[in-house]
């Protein structure tokens, strides 16, 4: 029963390696690879799975009336493995399929589609040869022996034939040179856009109604609003290398926040399959994490873009902006807070442009410290965080308020975490009927904290459009929305002894953006894309928009007489 068990649990393991494959398609199919590969994944999934059905095999055996007599390999016992692993294969093929649909090429998804009908019509013979093997209740016969093996063979290559071999990686985007500089377009217009993480107009929507958000309530009143579709996995990089590319991850080349490498050869995964605890790999460090880096972009972004056409720009707190590539203005990444103080000039690095940003006293006064960020739940404090915005929220906000007064861009962006931060942690208590195990203490202490970061954006847009000029626009933009954790997740959480999240984005909730300005008009829009950013970004500065963009410029969110005097125009591409 144990050797049965433990075939099984490799049998399991080799499915979950050529899911890995085919969402992965760059990596080349070598013995090397192979082998790291699948060793790393069978001391977690063989080893579990194994045990699962060790106990399988034990329970049937103490409430079945015919009591088996299995030997080391015992085809009736591995055919019904196989008919069960085959056809949970198949299905996690079809779902990663339809996760990650808009991250894999065409081609890939037609190859995998592929494989998954191969390891389906695999598992079906294999149910009917347990059912025969069952009902005749003799051993297996030599030719029944080898159907059940040219199957097995089958279920594992098929899949892998019809993934083929490696495929290439797009070049990337040759950076911004600062002496290149096109025809500049024709608008002095400022455009200002806050960007959140985490937030939803469902959640905004009923708190404006109720005028706890008066300042939200002004823009849905007086501007345009749509919800956004953003992508999988729903990470803040690669989502915001889709909303400040205009191009979807098999083009820009950011399929997720990291990229995880193993074996000898340092070889690379960029996605990890979904539904299958895949994260656990990673947490039991049998593969090495690494956060993707700006030059994993190929695609430029929308502040190269505007720098070449001789605009400013004030970038601050995007991800996948270190290092740092010189633009026309400033340039702060996501990461500056670990590696510098506001108050300690020469210490930016890589991670701020120009480097010498903070030479300059600030007009603010002293600058803020750089503060403790990036904490595990225990340094959340709910008692900050209710007071107004997280500490990495006013830093990085302090520090665009200084430098957007030094360059005056012409685009000024700032990125806000606290919400999804807020939302993880403490989204049950702002949702309580969502779990149904909150006590009413807890939701009178802990209740008011995503509230609280809601506010202080709030308050945030207040300022912003109190500072707008006639003919400035300014642009709230969420890269994806917020949802209750399910009961599986936080189980598995505690499980790995990790910090008890309640609130999650895996799902891909929609995120949103709401326009508001002069040019802007009054409307609920429909669902648009997060790639649709850089294009309507583009348009409503007056520039043409890339034809090898994925994304469409939303025109209409801007009144008509707007778009009579702006015809939509396009280029090629940026990326030449």
């Amino acid at each position: 029963m144990f050797s049965n068990a433990v075939l099984g649990g490799a049998l399991g393991a080799a499915f979950v390696a050529i899911l890995v494959l085919q969402i992965n398609p760059h990596l080349p199919l070598t013995f090397e690879v192979i082998a790291a590969l699948y060793a790393r994944l069978l001391v977690f999934y063989g080893v579990n799975l194994g045990c699962l059905f060790y106990i399988l095999i034990v329970l049937r055996q103490l409430v079945a009336r015919r009591v088996l007599s299995p030997g080391w390999i015992s085809m009736r016992i591995l055919a019904w493995l196989g008919t069960v692993l085959s056809g949970l294969a198949a299905a996690l093929m079809w779902l990663n399929l339809s996760a990650f649909g808009a991250v894999l090429d065409l081609e890939v998804v037609r190859r995998t589609n592929i494989g998954a009908w191969a390891v389906a019509g695999c598992a079906v013979l294999l149910f009917v040869i347990a059912v025969m093997h069952y009902t005749r209740g003799r051993p297996a016969s030599p030719v029944g022996a080898a159907l059940f093996s040219l199957t097995i063979f089958g279920a594992l290559a098929l899949p892998l034939t019809a993934r083929g071999t490696a495929t290439r990686f797009r070049p990337t985007a040759e950076p911004f040179q600062l002496g290149q500089v096109l025809p500049p377009p024709p608008s002095s217009a400022r455009v200002t856009i806050i960007l959140l993480d985490g937030a939803s107009l469902s959640y905004i929507t009923p708190a404006t109604a109720e005028g706890r958000l008066p300042n939200f309530g002004k823009l849905l009143d007086g501007g345009a609003a749509m919800h956004l579709a953003t992508i999988r996995p729903t990470q803040p990089a690669p989502a915001w290398a889709v909303a400040t590319t205009g191009k979807l991850p098999q083009v820009n080349g950011v399929r997720s926040a990291a990229t995880f490498s193993f074996g000898a050869g340092n070889h690379e995964i960029e996605l990890l399959p979904d539904l299958c605890f895949a994260r656990a790999v990673v947490h039991l460090g049998l593969f090495d994490e690494h956060l993707n880096l700006s030059t994993s972009l190929r695609a430029r972004p929308v502040w190269q873009i505007l720098s070449a056409f001789g605009m400013t720009v004030g970038i601050t707190g995007l991800p996948l902006t270190n290092p740092v590539f010189p633009v026309r203005g400033f340039l702060v990444s996501d990461r500056a807070h670990t590696v510098i103080d506001a108050t300690s000039p020469g210490q930016s690095g890589a991670f701020v442009y120009p480097r010498d940003a903070f030479a300059t006293p600030s007009p603010l006064g002293d600058a803020p410290e750089a503060p403790d960020i990036d904490p595990p739940q225990s340094t959340l404090d709910p008692e900050r965080l209710a007071r107004g915005l997280s500490p990495r929220d006013a830093w990085y906000r302090a520090i665009a308020a200084d430098l957007e007064g030094r360059f005056d861009p012409h685009l000024r962006a700032v990125r806000f975490d606290g919400i999804d931060q807020a939302g993880h942690y403490y989204l049950r208590f702002a949702q309580p009927r969502a779990f149904g195990d909150v006590s009413d203490e807890d939701r009178r202490r802990l209740g008011m904290v995503l509230d609280q970061q809601y506010l202080a954006i709030d308050r945030e847009i207040g300022e912003r459009l109190a500072a707008l000029g006639p003919d400035d626009v300014l642009f709230v933009v969420s890269a994806f929305g917020m949802e209750p954790v399910s009961v599986g997740k936080r189980l598995l959480a505690r499980l790995l002894a990790e910090p008890d999240i309640t609130g999650t984005h895996e799902g891909a909730p929609d995120g949103f953006l709401i326009a508001y300005g002069s040019r802007v008009r009054r409307a609920r829009l429909p669902v648009g894309s997060i790639a649709d950013v850089t294009p309507t970004l583009l348009y409503m500065l007056g520039l043409p928009v890339g034809r090898d963009m994925q994304g469409t410029a939303r025109t209409d969110l801007f009144t008509r007489e707007f778009s009579q005097t702006r015809p939509l125009t396009f280029i090629p591409t940026y990326d030449r």
